[in-house]
């Protein structure tokens, strides 16, 4: 499972695609708190994050979302610019 990107102790990954009927995802981890996160729909779909993280998260997804959307479609990972 690739890191796409690492910023303020969160790290974002992207498992390789293993099912038609998952949105695209990405999944955030925190410490101990782990998120699956809809990038299109902008979503929360499994687990938890504080906060503060998960308000980070969605402005790291809304600044990427062109780029998460081409690495889902082509699984062609790269690193992505952290959140500053």
């Amino acid at each position: 499972m690739p890191v796409l990107s690492r910023f303020y102790g969160i790290i974002i990954r992207m498992y390789f695609q293993q099912s038609k009927h998952n949105p695209p995802h990405i999944h955030a981890i925190y410490g101990e708190h782990v998120a699956a996160i809809d990038f299109q729909e902008m979503k929360m779909i499994e687990g938890e994050l504080p906060n503060k993280a998960l308000e980070l998260v969605m402005e790291w997804i809304k600044l990427h979302k062109e780029e998460l959307k081409e690495i889902w479609d082509t699984q062609n990972f790269k690193h992505i610019k952290s959140l500053e």
